[in-house]
């Protein structure tokens, strides 16, 4: 294939498109599937069962595909699937899953991931994400769409990021994030609501307004938390970005949701 380099190791049974583009010195297993128009730079190195998405492109020394940093299962047949027209800068790191969870991790279409972040075993994550420099999940985190993670910001495992969040540079994310918060701190805290990123994306005023609205009352000191999630849920069962936020707190979790300070 002409857009192979020579210098490319390329095992046997592993499956690339016509339109693909191997660059100089990269490594690929026989177990991965790369895409049509998916690009890797030079120095790639994709291991194990490993999917690439049509359009993505590799930057130098990005890791794809190797075995999870788990005690147990470093060496466990396992999937790493990526999607479509993403960016994935110099050294980056995305792990396979384990039998623990699906032994599986997802990464979804048109994310960013910039240099040095590091998406671990088991993590699925959504369309649309931005890890910025040595932004890190642990295992079996859930980044939902539009989610953006600051420089050098950490979220632990199971932790879950709802869609439209912004995790602030150098936060430590230890509790689950709710659908268009925003969190910062050494050990984050609740810090309000994106609405830069909301009105960047076309929320209309209306709805800034209700997910105001719902905030104030969802952590207010008044009654107990099951109660001001019934009485928003009641209030604004019309608002779907407000009942986002009352059905990612619904749902079963590991861990507690982050609150205000």
């Amino acid at each position: 294939m002409a857009n192979i380099h020579p210098t490319a190791v390329i095992e046997s049974g592993a499956q690339i498109a016509e339109s693909a583009t191997i660059g100089p010195f990269c490594v690929i297993g026989p177990s991965v599937t790369i895409g049509e128009n998916v690009e890797l730079r030079s120095n790639v190195v994709v291991a194990g069962k490993t999917t690439i998405g049509e359009g993505t492109k590799v930057f130098p020394f990005a890791v794809l595909g190797q075995g999870a940093q788990h005690l147990k299962y470093m060496d466990i047949e396992a999937e790493l699937i990526i999607g479509k027209n993403n960016v994935i800068r110099e050294h980056v790191t995305m792990h396979l899953g384990t039998p623990i969870d699906k032994s599986r991790t997802i990464v979804g279409d048109n994310g960013l991931f910039m240099v040095n972040s590091h998406i671990a075993h088991d993590c699925v994550v959504g369309n649309n994400v931005i890890m910025t420099n040595n932004a890190v999940i642990g295992g079996h985190v859930h980044l939902n769409d539009y989610v953006i993670l600051g420089g050098n910001s950490a979220v632990h495992q199971f932790c879950r990021v709802g869609k439209h969040a912004m995790v602030g540079g150098m936060s430590g994310v230890e509790q689950d994030v709710i659908p268009y918060g925003m969190v910062i701190g050494d050990r984050a805290r609740l810090n309000g609501l994106n609405v830069i990123g909301l009105k960047r994306r076309g929320f209309t005023r209306d709805e800034i307004k209700s997910l105001r609205g719902a905030y104030r009352m969802l952590f207010a000191k008044e009654g107990t938390f099951a109660e001001r999630l019934e009485d928003t849920s009641n209030m604004f069962a019309n608002i779907e970005p407000v009942m986002d936020i009352v059905n990612f707190m619904k749902e079963d979790s590991s861990r507690p949701v982050c609150q205000p300070e």
